[in-house]
């Protein structure tokens, strides 16, 4: 088995990584190239940034987001994104003026709001992830999130709670994204990503 993490320069590679093996992968390769992301059996997509300057590197790889569309959309490779690598999964994130995202899961990436409550942006630390239906991959949990947007829209796998109900969790076909992060998420983290590097969907 075959895993891509995606190198755009937008994300915390060196701790997915190590997570990803502490995991159980083996065969990992951290990549830019789109034909060693078009042949993997799976795909980490990570992020850390502002959404738009995410999407605008990850477009600044040629053939790479053909590559993503037709190994995940077309071939049904099983997918995950993290933290901005969720968010680009939307439509368009509202950070810093209006940004196209992937269009994979139907959203926008909006700020979160607060107002009338002691909670702070960004929403930085552990907090409970609650489960909205049922998916494989998403357990009951606490984990950690450090975000200022969170994603509204359809295919809410997960929520939290920070002044409100804030998306946690994504999740279409063999796509899933999470708001917050594996990498220090501990043993809740870790189960995650055992069970997506052994996810059959």
């Amino acid at each position: 088995m075959t895993l891509a993490l995606i190198d755009y320069q937008a994300g915390n590679l060196h701790s997915v990584e190590n997570a990803l093996r502490a995991a159980g992968c083996t065969d990992l390769t951290v990549t830019a190239d789109p034909d060693v992301v078009a042949k993997a059996d799976r795909i980490v997509l990570p992020g850390v940034g502002a959404f738009g300057a995410c999407a605008m590197a990850l477009r600044a790889i040629p053939g790479m987001e053909a590559a993503m569309r037709r190994r995940v959309l077309d071939e049904g490779t099983p997918f995950l994104g993290i933290c901005v690598g969720m968010q680009l999964l939307a439509d368009r994130g509202e950070e810093l003026g209006s940004h196209a995202g992937l269009g994979w899961i139907s959203g926008t990436v909006r700020r979160i709001h607060v107002a009338g409550s002691d909670a702070k942006v960004p929403h930085m630390g552990w907090n409970d992830v609650v489960p909205v239906g049922d998916h494989p991959l998403i357990v009951a949990g606490e984990a950690y999130f450090l975000h200022s947007y969170a994603f509204d829209g359809a295919q809410v796998a997960a929520t939290t709670d920070h002044a409100g109900p804030v998306t946690a969790a994504i999740a279409r076909d063999t796509i899933v994204g999470v708001q917050f992060h594996p990498e220090k998420s501990q043993r809740y983290g870790l189960a995650l990503l055992e069970r997506f590097l052994t996810w059959m969907p």
